[in-house]
């Protein structure tokens, strides 16, 4: 493990130095930047993300956290002591630290599903939209006559871009909680 206090951090962080400090930093199993300032954690963050071209999770509960979790791609605040500051900056809340767990192997997995799903769906939805209109041009003779009204147009997108959502989000549930919490491997096989 390294762990490095604010003072040592300033140095690491220039920018002679600071690819030195990534390659330590990779090595260690974990990372602990103690008494560190706001900026230097989302300097941290940064550096991370964009040398390592990573996706960088950040969790905070004050305001103290608020640079760091805007600069990460994910940001989490917790509910604390220190305010809502960390809560109000951040893409999820939740009430304590043991519920991370939970977030991420659970709710992590299936968002990604829901997302890689939804994606498909609204590529077949617009691909077979254009076919209907393309057909259509052959059958009016290419004469840029209307197919469809607007009222009609209105509702088919207001039909199939948002009750897909909500039965998806609601039902879709590829793997129990239970199981995504023994086995923490799952996540990584959704990627």
């Amino acid at each position: 493990g390294l762990v490095i206090d604010g003072r040592t951090l300033a140095y690491a962080l220039e920018p002679t130095l600071e690819d030195k400090f990534l390659a330590l930093a990779k090595r260690c199993r974990s990372v602990l930047c103690c008494r560190s300032t706001p900026l230097q954690k989302s300097m941290v963050v940064k550096l991370v993300r964009d040398k390592l071209k990573a996706m960088t999770l950040a969790i905070g509960d004050g305001a103290n956290d608020v640079s760091m979790i805007q600069v990460a791609d994910v940001g989490v605040g917790i509910c604390g002591q220190e305010g809502m500051q960390a809560v109000m900056a951040s893409d999820f809340a939740i009430p304590r630290f043991r519920h991370l767990e939970k977030l991420l192997l659970v709710h992590g997995h299936w968002c990604y599903s829901r997302l890689a799903n939804m994606v498909l769906y609204f590529f077949y939805k617009n691909a077979m939209f254009v076919a209907l209109l393309f057909w259509y041009q052959f059958y009016c003779g290419f004469s840029g006559s209307s197919m469809i009204d607007q009222w009609y147009l209105i509702f088919f997108n207001l039909l199939f871009s948002s009750l897909p959502q909500l039965i998806t989000g609601v039902l879709d549930k590829d793997v129990p909680a239970e199981m995504l919490i023994a086995v923490p491997q799952l996540y990584k096989s959704g990627q």
